[in-house]
C-alpha cells in the first residue's frame, strides 16, 4: 500500500482571479462573513459588513480583478480567495465555511507571501477581523494596533497586521 496516495487529503490549487469567479467569491465573501465571523460579531455588525443588498456582481469583479486575486480550488471547487496589491497589502482572505480548516487559507497565504516576495515587498499588511486574527499570527504577522472601522454607520473591530517578509 502506499501511503503517500491518501485519498481524504483534498488537493488545494491555487489560480489567479477571472471573471466566471466573480459569482463564486462573491459567495464565499458572503458565507465567510454570515457564517464563520458570525462568531465573533453581532449580528448589527454582521450585516454592515456582508451588506448582500448592496453587492453587484459586475462592481464585485471589477474590485477583485484591480486587487490581484487569487483562488483557492479544492478538487477543482472554488473553496476560498485572497489577493495582495503592490505594496504587499491583503484587502481580502476568504474562506468558504465548507472548506474550513482543510489548508485552504495556508495556502493562499504562502501563495501571497511568495508573489510578495519575488516582487521584493518588505512586509506584508493587513486588516484582519477578530475571527482571522489567531490564523495570521500563527503565520508570523503581529498586531499593529486594535481599530475601529465603521460601516454603515456601525462600529467594528478589527487588527492592523504586519509580516516583515526581509531581514528578520
Amino acid at each position: 500500500m502506499d501511503l503517500k496516495t491518501n485519498t481524504n487529503v483534498p488537493v488545494v490549487a491555487i489560480r489567479s482571479y477571472r471573471l466566471a469567479d466573480a459569482a463564486d467569491t462573491m459567495a464565499i465573501f458572503l458565507a465567510a462573513v454570515t457564517e464563520t465571523a458570525a462568531a465573533d460579531y453581532s449580528p448589527e455588525q454582521i450585516q454592515a459588513w456582508a451588506r448582500p443588498e448592496a453587492r453587484e456582481l459586475s462592481t464585485w469583479h471589477a474590485a477583485m480583478n484591480a486587487r490581484n486575486s487569487y483562488v483557492a480550488t479544492v478538487d477543482g471547487e472554488p473553496a476560498g480567495f485572497s489577493d495582495v496589491d503592490s505594496q504587499g497589502y491583503i484587502d481580502m482572505m476568504f474562506v468558504s465555511p465548507r472548506f474550513l480548516r482543510l489548508g485552504v487559507a495556508r495556502h493562499l497565504l504562502a501563495h501571497v507571501e511568495a508573489h510578495a516576495r519575488a516582487e521584493r515587498l518588505a512586509e506584508l499588511t493587513a486588516d484582519v477581523s477578530i475571527t482571522a486574527r489567531p490564523f495570521f499570527e500563527r503565520y508570523g504577522f503581529i498586531v499593529e494596533a486594535k481599530q475601529h472601522p465603521v460601516m454603515v454607520g456601525v462600529k467594528l473591530t478589527n487588527y492592523a497586521m504586519k509580516k516583515n517578509l526581509f531581514g528578520n
